[in-house]
């Protein structure tokens, strides 16, 4: 279902004061967001803040930004509190956005308990070379999930978006794995597959890991993997509604150079920043934007 545009152009129904607060979780984390999602018309801009700020909220839970004492408990309380969203039931600003955007939008429970669980992964013994299908279901929880979610705000629910946001999602994730490596490490995590590792030689410590001979090579493998996902996310977004697309071309063509400057580093020194030209990304953000 796509739904009218004309209704995504009035607000939220929700109290300003609440739509305030959400956005300010948005801005005081400091992240672009916020700027690139000024394309969106009122309501679905406010729906992807509403989900921004959740995303926020349980990854500062997972990576211990937090002043909870339990951080597994403290994201089972997050899957009961999405339950009563469901049900209506609200107890803050950013619970009665997020209702809001949920009834407006046809959000799904499951991705949220998705993200959730994603969470969850991180939370207590880091992840240290995972399988390969651990670290696929890894990315559809954090980065695929919010990827559904966020295309129904966007104004498109159909299968097509779906495949959108898994490949979308997947290469989105895997760059960020290739580019932190080396901050991942100083965490003692490796999210690189341990059957990769084990072809090469790569030692599954992750500050071993890191000077390993055989590290480009996995590397390099993820990285076409990554641009193959970027190739099957372009390819389903001719499926679907352009003008709902539009925020999802303008991610991938500013994240796909990142890419091309890791490559073009290698991951022989992983510790030294790749050389990306912010000007050729936003000449590519602009370009996705007007196609």
């Amino acid at each position: 279902m796509v739904f009218s545009r004309a209704r995504a152009f009035s607000g939220l129904p929700c109290a300003q004061a609440d739509l305030d607060h959400v956005a300010h979780i948005v801005t005081a984390s400091g992240t672009s967001f916020a700027r690139g999602m000024k394309v969106l018309p009122a309501a679905r801009r406010q729906a992807m803040f509403a989900i921004y700020a959740f995303c926020r909220q349980v990854d500062d839970i997972a990576d211990g930004d937090t002043n909870v004492a339990d951080p597994a408990q403290a994201l089972q309380e997050w899957h009961e509190r999405i339950d009563r969203l469901y049900q209506g039931e609200t107890q803050d600003a950013l619970d009665r956005v997020l209702v809001a955007a949920i009834f407006r939008f046809q959000l799904q429970a499951k991705d949220f308990h998705a993200v959730i669980d994603g969470m969850a992964m991180d939370c207590g013994a880091p992840i240290v070379a995972p399988d390969e299908k651990t670290l696929d279901l890894y990315c559809d929880r954090v980065a695929s999930a919010v990827g559904r979610l966020s295309v129904r705000a966007f104004g498109d629910s159909s299968a097509a978006a779906d495949r959108v946001s898994k490949h979308l999602g997947r290469a989105l994730q895997l760059t960020n794995i290739l580019r932190d490596i080396s901050e991942d490490a100083a965490r003692d995590r490796l999210y690189l597959p341990s059957e990769l590792l084990e072809r090469f030689n790569v030692p599954t410590n992750p500050k071993e890991a890191l000077y390993a001979h055989g590290l480009d090579d996995v590397a390099r493998i993820l990285s076409r993997r990554a641009h193959d996902h970027f190739r099957e996310a372009r390819r389903a977004m001719k499926e679907c509604d352009s003008t709902a697309m539009r925020p999802a071309r303008m991610m991938a063509a500013s994240y796909e150079p990142v890419l091309n400057a890791l490559e073009k580093r290698g991951w022989k020194n992983p510790e030294l920043s790749p050389k990306v030209s912010k000007g050729w990304r936003a000449v590519r953000a602009l370009a996705a934007y007007v196609k």
